[in-house]
C-alpha cells in the first residue's frame, strides 16, 4: 500500500513538475536600463505571482522576429517593440492577434493598444543637452537643436528613420499638427532628409540604442542628442550632466507583441494579461521615467504627484508633444527608412 502511495505521489510530483515546465515564456527586450526596469517592475514580480518561468533575452527588434517567422524557427514568445515597428510587423503578418478577453485593457488610455500589440509604457523622444556645455539654457525647440550657430557643438542622431524625420520637419517651421501631412509623400520625406543633411557635418554619432544615448551623455562625447526621456533621467542619476525638454517632443509608446508561431502563445497571453495590471505598471516609473499605459496605475498611490509631473503621459507634458502617427509608420516606414539609410551613406 505504501509503495502504491509512493508511486502515486511520485507521479503527481512529476506531473506537477511537467506542468510547471510548460508554464514558460521567453521575453525579448532591448537591454540596458530599460530592460532592467521592465525586469524589476514587470517580469520578475509577475513571474513570482503566477509561477510562470520567464527567460529573458535581448534582441535587435522586429528584424529578428521577421527572420524567425520566415525561417519557421520561432523561439521568442513575447517581444518589446516600438509602436511603429509593431504596426509595420502586424501589417507584414509577423504577429499573433492578441486576445483581449484575456488581456484587460478597459482602463488603458485610448490608442495605446492595437489588435497585435498591447502598450507597456509611454515615452517621449526628446532633445537632450550637456549642461556643462550649455548650462540649464539648452535648446527649447527642434529649430534650436538644428541651429549650430546659436548652439554650436557635436550632435548625435538616430541611425533609423523612427523619430528622425518629425524633428527635421518641425525644425523647418512646420506646425506639429501638420508634420505627418507634410511627410505623406516621398517629396515630403526628402524635404526632411535635406534638413538632416544640413546638420550631418555636426552629427558625430548616429546612435543605435537607448543604452548608447545614455552613454554618449555620460561620457560627454556629444553636446546634444535625440533620444528617449527615461534613458536620460537614468543617465542623470548616474552622474551625467544632462537635461531635456518635453516641448515638441514625440509622444509614443512601447508595447508587447507575440511573434507568429510563438511556442508558448497561450502562456504568453496570460503573462501579458498579468503585466498589464496597474499593480505592476505603477512600479515602472520607480526604475525609469516612462508613464503607464493603464490609467488605473495612477490611482494606486505608488505614483506620487511629483513623480507624475516628470512622466511623458502626464496631461501637462503630453499637451506639449506631437503624438506619433502609427498610420504614417504603417504606410511609409519601409520606404522612408530605405531613403534614410541612403542618406546616411552619402
Amino acid at each position: 500500500m505504501k509503495r502504491t502511495l509512493g508511486l502515486t505521489l511520485a507521479a503527481t510530483l512529476l506531473s506537477t513538475a511537467a506542468h510547471a515546465q510548460e508554464k514558460t515564456v521567453t521575453v525579448a527586450s532591448w537591454g540596458g536600463s530599460y530592460q532592467e526596469a521592465q525586469s524589476k517592475a514587470l517580469f520578475e514580480p509577475a513571474a513570482a505571482n503566477t509561477g510562470i518561468v520567464v527567460k529573458q533575452e535581448t534582441y535587435g527588434g522586429m528584424s529578428d522576429v521577421r527572420l524567425q517567422v520566415s525561417s519557421g524557427a520561432v523561439s521568442l514568445d513575447i517581444v518589446a517593440s516600438g509602436s511603429g515597428s509593431a504596426a509595420r510587423a502586424a501589417a507584414e503578418g509577423l504577429l499573433e492577434k492578441l486576445d483581449y478577453s484575456v488581456i484587460d485593457v478597459s482602463n488603458f488610455y485610448e490608442g495605446l493598444y492595437t489588435d497585435y500589440c498591447v502598450g507597456g509604457d509611454v515615452f517621449s523622444t526628446v532633445y537632450a543637452w550637456n549642461t556643462q556645455t550649455y548650462g540649464d539654457d539648452g535648446p527649447q525647440s527642434w529649430a534650436d537643436f538644428f541651429d549650430v550657430e546659436k548652439f554650436p557643438g557635436k550632435r548625435a542622431y538616430r541611425n533609423r528613420v523612427a523619430g528622425a524625420l518629425e524633428p527635421a520637419m518641425m525644425a523647418l517651421g512646420v506646425a506639429p499638427e501638420d508634420v505627418y501631412k507634410e511627410l505623406d509623400s516621398e517629396e515630403g520625406i526628402e524635404r526632411a532628409l535635406d534638413k538632416i543633411r544640413e546638420l550631418k557635418p555636426n552629427i558625430d554619432v548616429f546612435w543605435s540604442s537607448g543604452a548608447q544615448q545614455a552613454q554618449l551623455m555620460k561620457d560627454g562625447e556629444v553636446d546634444m542628442t535625440t533620444g528617449w526621456n527615461g534613458r536620460f533621467d537614468n543617465a542623470a542619476k548616474d552622474g551625467a550632466q544632462v537635461k531635456y525638454s518635453f516641448n515638441q517632443a514625440l509622444l509614443d509608446y512601447d508595447c508587447f507583441a507575440i511573434p507568429l508561431g510563438a511556442p508558448n502563445k497561450d502562456v504568453a497571453m496570460e503573462f501579458l494579461a498579468e503585466i498589464s495590471k496597474p499593480e505592476y505598471q505603477d512600479d515602472l516609473p520607480t526604475y525609469i521615467t516612462y508613464g503607464p499605459t493603464n490609467k488605473a496605475a495612477y490611482e494606486t498611490g505608488v505614483i506620487t504627484a511629483e513623480m507624475a509631473a516628470g512622466l511623458p503621459s502626464s496631461p501637462e507634458n503630453a499637451a506639449m508633444q506631437l503624438p506619433v502617427s502609427l498610420e504614417w509608420y504603417a504606410k511609409w516606414e519601409t520606404i522612408a527608412d530605405e531613403m534614410y539609410q541612403e542618406m546616411l551613406t552619402e
